[in-house]
């Protein structure tokens, strides 16, 4: 979990996971927290947002899971440091979590459904650990719904590249718009769907933004760059010349790079 993650761990997946905070990346979910709730954070990354989180609910017990160990020692770290004595991380399977039925008040999972082969399964997963009357809450981007400007070519190549390797991956890169559906899917009865963007446009943003991917495309121990090769769908060449397009276009005074995210409170 995520079982086919085109971003892997790689160093600049992490940079982009230590950006996320709760304001920024949980905002839908914030309003619905109090003290004293039980929450299970699924592909908790780093721990960033889930130790923000714990804060929330603090004394409320927080429960980080995800599949890799070596995330979950850097989530313990991130914990220690900033001093959250409420939360604890675990290694586990989303589809089939070490947790009893109806344990949590509320479960949050945040760019993690667009990485997996069947959602809707893990959907009914966090259905059967959250409590009657909890929420389940998930948000993940919507990669076509992506906008940018000024034009990039090598950008649009980005974009139609990181489709291709997604879908010989069998996950959903446009997961965003089809999160209602899925939720649907998997026996959710009350859906309340909201949307929200990440935007990139001043300096500082655009770098680290650009920088981002530029390393997550023409770096060949990316996990991305080495699929799309493996896959024949691309060659290192054309990666290092999408990396410079990414380079190009954040160095442009006028350019803005707006990420498309839609977000689902599920229930029942």
């Amino acid at each position: 979990m995520p079982d086919t993650y085109t971003h892997g761990h790689h160093e600049s997946v992490l940079r982009s996971h230590r950006w996320r905070t709760a304001e920024n990346s949980a905002a839908y979910l914030l309003p619905h927290l109090r003290p004293g709730l039980e929450l299970l954070d699924v592909g908790c990354g780093p721990g960033n947002i889930t130790c923000d989180l714990a804060d929330r609910v603090a004394p409320g017990r927080v429960v980080g899971l995800d599949a890799s160990a070596e995330v979950v020692a850097a989530a313990r770290a991130e914990a220690r440091e900033r001093g959250t004595a409420n939360v604890s991380f675990e290694a586990g399977d989303l589809y089939a979590m070490e947790v009893e039925d109806d344990a949590f008040d509320v479960i949050h999972a945040h760019q993690v459904l667009q990485h997996l082969t069947d959602p809707v399964t893990a959907l009914r997963e966090l259905r059967r650990v959250v409590r009657p009357d909890g929420m389940v809450a998930v948000r993940d981007s919507d990669y076509a719904a992506m906008t940018w400007a000024p034009d990039e070519p090598r950008i649009d190549r980005w974009l139609e590249l990181y489709h291709e390797v997604t879908a010989r991956n069998g996950a959903e890169a446009d997961a965003g718009r089809r999160l209602l559906g899925w939720a649907r899917q998997a026996g959710f009865t009350s859906i309340d769907v909201s949307s929200s963007t990440w935007t990139y446009a001043d300096p500082a943003s655009r770098v680290w933004w650009g920088d981002l991917w530029a390393d997550r495309v023409g770096l060949t121990d990316s996990p991305l760059a080495r699929q799309a090769v493996e896959y024949g769908l691309s060659t290192p060449d054309e990666l290092a010349d999408l990396a410079a397009g990414w380079r190009s276009w954040a160095a442009e005074e006028d350019g803005v790079f707006v990420v498309l995210h839609v977000e689902v409170r599920a229930r029942g």
